[in-house]
């Protein structure tokens, strides 16, 4: 695999997909309140988080993305949203980033040069 492989843009995808859902309260008019402080403080750390990950790739940030897809698929629940359009892109999103973040985890296991920073030819 190349330094762009699947893996390289899985993480571009979930960059892509924190700043749709950092922005999703001015993007859709979500209502304030708990669905717009998860939309903002999830979309920050899968950024963060992303952005770590394109730099130096380590599994445990794939982990951390993966637990943020699942706390977005359940915040509505969680959280009482009383808003069906905060709940569908927060469903969505984090569906979205735990299965890219799955399959980020299964490639990694498929190539364990991967998990170590090692230059794979």
């Amino acid at each position: 695999m190349d330094d762009w492989s699947s893996v390289r843009l899985c993480d571009v995808v979930n960059l892509v997909l924190s700043g749709v859902l950092f922005f999703s309260p001015w993007l859709f008019g979500l209502s304030t309140g708990a669905p717009w402080q998860t939309a903002s403080v999830v979309g920050i750390i899968m950024a963060a988080v992303s952005i770590a990950a394109l730099a130096a790739f380590a599994v445990w940030e794939e982990w951390l993305n993966l637990g943020a897809g699942l706390i977005l698929i359940a915040s509505p629940w969680l959280l009482g949203f009383q808003d069906s359009d905060a709940m569908t892109i927060d469903v969505v999103i984090g569906i979205a980033v735990a299965a890219l973040a799955g399959l980020e985890v299964w490639l990694t296991r498929q190539d364990p040069r991967r998990d170590h920073g090692a230059s794979v030819t």
